[in-house]
């Protein structure tokens, strides 16, 4: 580990501390080291998982994610895992390097393309409209807990979850990407509570897997089953963890996208009204998507020495690069602390960068549409109805309860 770009944090700007982001202070830090230390050695907080490098410009988060051959994925992706091995490692998607990762996503790239989701757009209008229909009734609604089902609600069918299921595998998809939010941490603490939702998430994805190998039908589970890297098909603990893997990315970032847009335009009535759609609703998605930064990071560790943003990475070293930061970078996005509903360009990295780009991104994208134009053509306001809570989380940037009453348009 090279010894520039060492030196103190803003003060209280500890980025593995989980509180820093409860109390919404995370872009002050990160705005700071922007402009002062793009590059920074991070302490653990936990003294014996070491350190990790904090990239925030938008540029070297990009080089970061892109660069597998300088930065590998297999060590880990999160900073949950940092100074441990992955277990997930050359099985999972997430974790694991071209060329082995471009075989095994081949297939299911093919099958999430945008226009391979598009027949699942009318079901899930219908879904929405029944789900918005508490909002209407005028009283105080949680926002967060209300859309918490939306992912589970595209991606439950092409999973083959039933609809019974959905809520229980929410509720474990937050235990495992905000295990420090005390909504779902277990009393013995964030790591009893992740292995918790490990252990009944890949309970349940072992056994939907092992259903479909004796009967395979048309969902990504018999998809992944089907899968061969080097001619060897893909044993089921590899299924297993990619099911996972597509869970949590889909459960634990699609509502944090919404919920966030939310609280932006309920920040007062001028705003909000300057930051409804007022043009193609898939621009007014990717700035939610950039505002939002529901990923908060995600792990890499330097595969050999590296000069990153005037910073000398040693081998082995971790890197942290952090996703809402490079989509605030003042060099690349105007007035980047803005919500600009028909923003053009935007280059945002909320689904990643280069061959790690989120599976299902497409899936992300029009879920989102067709939620806000049903929430937009039933809904013509909303106000705060009681103090919204941000989650108590490293990971997942967003907020954990969102009280709203709605007025009709």
């Amino acid at each position: 580990m090279s010894s520039s770009g060492r030196g103190n944090l803003p003060e209280g700007g500890n980025l593995s501390d989980p509180d820093l982001f409860a109390r919404g202070e995370a872009h002050d830090v990160w705005t700071a080291m922007r402009r002062t230390a793009p590059v920074r050695w991070q302490d653990a907080q936990a003294a014996d998982r070491g350190g990790f490098w904090s990239v925030t410009r938008h540029a070297d988060v990009s080089r970061v994610l892109r660069d597998h051959a300088a930065f590998t994925s297999s060590r880990g992706t999160l900073l949950n895992l940092l100074g441990r091995a992955d277990p997930a490692s050359d099985s999972q998607l997430a974790a694991t390097d071209p060329p082995r990762h471009d075989r095994m996503r081949a297939p299911l790239q093919h099958a999430m393309t945008a226009r391979s989701v598009q027949p699942h757009r009318e079901r899930l209008r219908a879904w929405f409209d029944a789900l918005l229909e508490p909002l209407g009734d005028g009283e105080a609604v949680d926002f967060a807990q209300l859309v918490r089902p939306v992912p589970f609600a595209a991606a439950g069918p092409m999973l083959g979850i039933p609809e019974a299921d959905w809520d229980r595998l929410a509720t474990l998809v937050m235990m495992a990407s905000a295990e420090e939010d005390p909504a779902v941490a277990l009393p013995r603490g964030p790591e009893a509570t992740l292995r918790r939702a490990h252990r009944e998430l890949f309970a349940y994805f072992l056994d939907l897997t092992n259903r479909r190998r004796r009967a395979p039908g048309e969902d990504l589970v018999s998809l992944l089953l089907s899968v061969e890297v080097g001619g060897v098909r893909l044993d089921p603990g590899a299924v297993v963890a990619n099911c996972y893997s597509l869970a949590l990315g889909a459960g634990a970032t699609v509502p944090t996208v919404i919920v966030s847009t939310m609280a932006e335009l309920m920040v007062d009535s001028r705003r909000a009204e300057g930051a409804k759609p007022r043009g193609p609703i898939e621009l007014f998605v990717e700035e939610a998507l950039r505002w939002a930064s529901p990923a908060g990071h995600f792990m890499r560790h330097a595969v050999r020495p590296v000069d990153l943003g005037g910073v000398r990475v040693g081998a082995g070293d971790a890197v942290v690069a952090w996703l809402p930061s490079a989509n605030r970078d003042e060099a690349v996005f105007g007035e980047p602390f803005r919500f600009v509903p028909d923003r053009e360009p935007n280059r945002h990295v909320a689904f990643g960068a280069g061959r790690h780009y989120c599976l299902g991104a497409p899936l992300a994208r029009m879920t989102l549409a067709v939620f806000f134009e049903a929430l937009f053509g039933r809904f013509g306001g909303f106000e705060p109805a009681g103090q919204a809570e941000r989650l108590r989380s490293v990971f997942l940037n967003g907020f954990r309860t969102l009280p709203v009453r709605a007025g009709t348009s």
